[in-house]
């Protein structure tokens, strides 16, 4: 099974990209979405912007997966 999950933009260098979630940064390709801009939310699969989203469903997702880790941690 494959996941993906929302990260923010943080800087765009052409296709590059840095995007973070929860304070941790990751190196993404922003090819496949138009118009990418900063402090846009997006999909990441793999390493690839895949669908930008919007901030609420984001924030949504987010405080789910959170959900689901303290899930499984404890």
């Amino acid at each position: 099974m494959c996941l993906a999950v929302p990260l923010r933009i943080k800087e765009i260098n052409g296709e590059d990209a840095v995007a973070e979630r929860d304070g941790v940064s990751r190196k993404i390709k922003v090819g496949f979405i138009q118009d990418p801009k900063p402090g846009d939310y997006v999909i990441v699969h793999a390493g690839f912007a895949i669908e930008r989203v919007d901030e609420q469903q984001a924030i949504d997702d987010l405080e789910a997966w959170r959900e689901f880790q303290e899930a499984i941690n404890s």
